[in-house]
């Protein structure tokens, strides 16, 4: 059992957790949403093609790489220099854009891997869900991946301007039990163009006017939650005018506690962007999200972690966990009795139900592949259990 699962004492045992959320224009974030891009593809094509996608990116360079099981190569250049545009890396000055040199060493799967159809790896994969939010997520990661989707808005739309597509959330939480009760510190560090002291004070007052507290009044509808001391940090370190890829070399599946639970719950391991669904660390992973959403959603506890683990090349889990910290409405082990004759737990069955094997993964790749379900993700649903 984990520090934080240790800290379930009743009221005044309190602590502060925090988390932290990155925007599109992050350098990993960039690499992760050409691989899916990529994968979307690829799984456009035909849906039984096999996809492992690699992306980095340095200075005015993307180099692919990995293994694809097609019947027909797919020309990415164009659909590489397409996700760069959208996220924003448009200007020609800052050292990365659309324009970019583009390496491409994408090269065939190895058959007896292309051929199997068991789990394409060995490996174990966490889901989680509680009632912290409408969305069943932990509060921290919430909130910091709200933030930065809405400064993303707000630069897509000019709303604020100056900015660019790099940014940074951290928010932090005092907890008592395992509750949330006050919002303590808040930090936004946004990448912009060059601009004088006076100009970046004014951008630093629009950030806090047009995102952080129409964020947090939004979320405390939601989730009541004190911020009457909240402490506001906007770029801490000063202006930002060197970011993106050509400031800090980005790498496909460096930012998994971003895209999952922010720390509040484990996490396997391994990385979702750029694998197809064969893949269980990732279509496990989402299904893991999917049964401990449904136990939330059907009441039969607060907050639940499930794990699986799979040997490579076998059809189903070798093992499946679940722990409810106590809030379970029954036993964990009846719980257990639920999920494995409710699911289908096998491979097949998992890519199946969660209709996997569709072009649907480059919206994942910001802001989270949990919680925010502004796409209708099928592990978002709940399945009601009683």
């Amino acid at each position: 059992m984990t520090a934080l699962h240790a800290k379930t004492a009743g009221p005044g045992n309190g602590y502060i957790f925090t988390s932290e959320s990155v925007s599109e224009g992050h350098p990993d974030k960039v690499c992760d949403q050409i691989s899916d891009a990529i994968l979307d593809a690829y799984l456009g094509q035909h849906p039984l093609n096999r996809v492992a996608c690699e992306t980095l990116t340095t200075k005015d360079t993307v180099i692919l790489s990995g293994e694809i099981t097609s019947q027909k190569t797919i020309d990415v250049e164009p659909i590489v220099r397409d996700v760069i545009r959208k996220i924003g890396y448009t200007h020609p000055d800052k050292g990365f854009d659309h324009n970019c040199r583009i390496i491409n060493l994408l090269h065939e799967q190895e058959g007896d891997l292309a051929r199997n159809e068991g789990a394409g790896d060995q490996g174990l994969m966490f889901g989680y869900a509680c009632n912290q939010t409408k969305s069943l997520m932990p509060i921290p990661i919430e909130v910091a991946h709200q933030l930065l989707y809405n400064l993303a808005q707000a630069r897509k739309m000019n709303e604020i301007e100056c900015l660019l597509p790099d940014a940074k959330s951290q928010v932090s939480f005092r907890f008592e039990g395992r509750k949330p009760k006050e919002l303590e510190t808040l930090v936004i560090s946004t990448h912009h163009q060059s601009i004088c002291e006076m100009g970046f004070e004014d951008l630093k007052q629009a950030i806090i006017n047009k995102i952080v507290y129409p964020t947090i009044n939004e979320m405390e509808n939601e989730v009541r939650f004190d911020a009457a001391k909240l402490k506001v940090l906007i770029n801490p370190l000063g202006r930002w005018h060197d970011g993106g890829p050509a400031a800090d070399t980005g790498l496909t599946g460096r930012k998994i506690i971003v895209d999952t639970y922010g720390g509040w719950a484990q996490h396997g391991g391994g990385a979702f962007s750029g694998k197809d669904p064969t893949k269980v660390d990732r279509s496990a992973a989402y299904m893991a999200r999917h049964v401990a959403k449904s136990i939330v959603g059907s009441h039969l506890a607060d907050e639940c972690l499930i794990q699986f683990s799979f040997v490579i090349g076998d059809k189903a889990p070798v093992s499946v966990m679940v722990e409810t910290f106590g809030s379970g409405k029954m036993p964990d082990h009846e719980i257990e009795r639920i999920i494995t004759r409710e699911f289908d737990l096998t491979v097949k069955g998992i890519i199946d139900y969660l209709d996997l094997r569709t072009p649907i993964y480059l919206p994942t790749a910001s802001y989270g592949h949990f919680g925010l379900n502004t796409h209708g993700f099928s592990w978002e649903k709940i399945k009601k259990l009683v």
